[in-house]
C-alpha cells in the first residue's frame, strides 16, 4: 500500500463522509500547485471551490498572517479590532452600495444572517406576515437549515425535511415564473448572479434588470449570493458589476479570506439597523486573523489587477474550449463568464475524467454526471491552462 492510500484509508475511518474525495492526500501548496505526500505535482483547476482567488499559501496573505497572529488572533466580539474595522471600511467602499458589514465564518453562515437580516426589516416595516424568501432552482446557497431550505436543489433538502418554511422557488432566467411567486409576504428575492453549485449558469442581463426594477418598486430586498463568484472570479470585483445593478444585501465568503475562514453580509444604514445587540452574532466572525487576510487579499486583487487577468485568461480559455465543443459532439454546451467555466457533455462522463485528470496530475471538478466546473485560482498562468486543453483534447478525443 502506498503512502498515499495509506493515509487516504485513516482518513475514511477517522472522519465523518459528508463529501466525495479525492483519492489523494496533499501535504504542500503553492500559488496554482498542489503537492501529495508522495511529492507528486498536480495543477488546480478547483482553487478550493473558488476559495483561493489567489492562490494557495499566497506569500503576501501569509505574511500578514504571522503579523496579526504574533500579535492577537481572536479579541471578542464585546469590542473591535483593528483588521475588522479596516476590513468592513473597504467591503464598504468598494461595494459602493455598501454601509454596514456582518462579518460570520463561511459562505452558509452569512446567507443565514442574510435572510434574519431581511425578514426582520420586513417585519420592522410590515409586520410578520412579510417573510417569504424567493430563490431559485438550482441555486445553491448552503447546507445549514435556513440556507438549505434556499436551496432549490430537492435531491439535497428531501432527507433533511421539515425545512424551514417561507421559501419558494422560481425558474432562473424566467421573467414570468417571478410575476407567479411575488406577493405581499415577499420580503426578498435571493439570487447567485452565476449558479455555481448548479452547472454554471449566468444570470441574463434582462431578468436582472427586471429583478432589480419590481423588488424596488415593492420594497422587496435583493440579496446576491457572490460566495463563489465574488474577488475577480467573472473578471471584476464582484460578479453583479457585470449587470450594473447593486443588490440591497450582498454576501460574501470563500475567497474573502485567501484560505482562512470568513463570511461578510453587506448592505446599507437602513437596512442594517434593523439588527440590535443580541438579534445575532457570530464567536469567530470578524476575528482579526481571518480579516487581516481579507484586507491583505483585497490589496493583492487590487494592486496586481487580478479581475483584469481573470477576464482576459477566461475569455482565451472559453474561446479554446468552444473550439473543442465544434471538433467534438458530445460536448453539449460550454458556459461561463471570467474564470468560472462549465463544460457539459452529452454523456456522463464527468466522473470518469476527473478520476483520469488526477492520476495525470490535474485537479477539476464535477457539479453533475455530465458537467465539469473548472475554478482555478486566477493567478493560474496561460502555460497551465495550455496543458488542460491539451489533456481534455485527448481524453475527449478517445472517448
Amino acid at each position: 500500500m502506498t503512502e498515499n492510500n495509506a493515509a487516504f484509508n485513516r482518513g475514511n475511518k477517522y472522519l465523518m463522509n459528508t463529501y466525495s474525495r479525492l483519492s489523494v492526500v496533499f501535504k504542500k501548496a503553492s500559488k496554482q500547485y498542489l503537492w501529495d505526500i508522495e511529492g507528486k505535482k498536480y495543477i488546480d483547476f478547483i482553487a478550493g471551490y473558488g476559495c483561493l482567488n489567489v492562490g494557495h499559501s499566497n506569500k503576501y496573505i501569509v505574511k500578514a498572517l504571522q503579523k496579526q497572529i504574533s500579535q492577537i488572533i481572536q479579541p471578542s466580539n464585546v469590542y473591535y479590532n483593528l483588521p475588522q474595522i479596516e476590513l468592513a471600511r473597504r467591503l464598504c467602499e468598494l461595494t459602493g452600495f455598501g454601509q454596514k458589514v456582518f462579518f460570520a465564518n463561511s459562505g452558509s453562515e452569512s446567507i443565514e444572517a442574510a435572510i434574519k437580516l431581511a425578514r426582520k426589516y420586513s417585519a420592522d416595516k410590515y409586520g410578520k406576515q412579510r417573510f417569504e424568501v424567493i430563490t431559485f432552482e438550482r441555486s445553491f446557497h448552503g447546507r445549514t437549515m435556513g440556507a438549505l431550505s434556499a436551496t432549490a436543489q430537492p435531491k439535497k433538502q428531501n432527507m433533511f425535511e421539515p425545512l424551514l418554511e417561507g421559501f419558494s422557488y422560481g425558474e432562473f432566467n424566467n421573467i414570468d415564473s417571478i410575476k407567479d411567486l411575488i406577493s405581499e409576504k415577499t420580503c426578498a428575492v435571493m439570487l447567485e448572479p452565476i449558479q455555481g453549485e448548479g452547472g454554471i449558469y449566468p444570470v441574463d442581463k434582462e431578468f436582472m434588470k427586471y429583478l432589480s426594477q419590481v423588488c424596488s418598486k415593492r420594497d422587496i430586498l435583493l440579496i446576491f449570493d457572490e460566495v463563489q463568484t465574488g474577488f475577480g472570479r467573472t473578471g471584476k470585483m464582484f460578479a453583479y458589476e457585470n449587470y450594473d445593478i447593486s443588490p440591497d444585501i450582498l454576501v460574501l465568503a470563500k475567497s474573502l479570506g485567501g484560505g482562512m475562514p470568513i463570511g461578510a453580509v453587506i448592505s446599507s444604514d437602513s437596512i442594517s439597523e434593523s439588527f440590535a445587540p443580541g438579534m445575532h452574532g457570530s464567536t469567530f466572525g470578524g476575528n482579526a486573523a481571518s480579516c487581516a487576510a481579507g484586507n491583505a487579499v483585497i490589496d493583492y486583487l487590487i494592486d496586481n489587477d487580478i479581475a483584469e487577468r481573470a477576464k482576459e485568461l477566461g475569455t482565451y480559455l472559453i474561446s479554446k474550449l468552444q473550439k473543442l465543443s465544434d471538433r467534438y459532439s458530445v460536448i453539449k454546451e460550454i458556459r461561463g463568464i471570467g474564470l468560472m467555466i462549465a463544460i457539459e457533455f452529452l454523456e456522463p462522463i464527468a466522473a470518469r475524467l476527473v478520476e483520469d485528470a488526477l492520476k495525470d496530475g490535474l485537479i477539476i471538478n464535477r457539479v453533475s454526471e455530465h458537467t465539469l466546473r473548472l475554478l482555478p485560482p486566477l493567478i493560474i498562468k496561460k502555460s497551465d491552462i495550455d496543458k488542460l486543453l491539451k489533456w481534455l483534447n485527448i481524453k475527449i478525443r478517445d472517448i
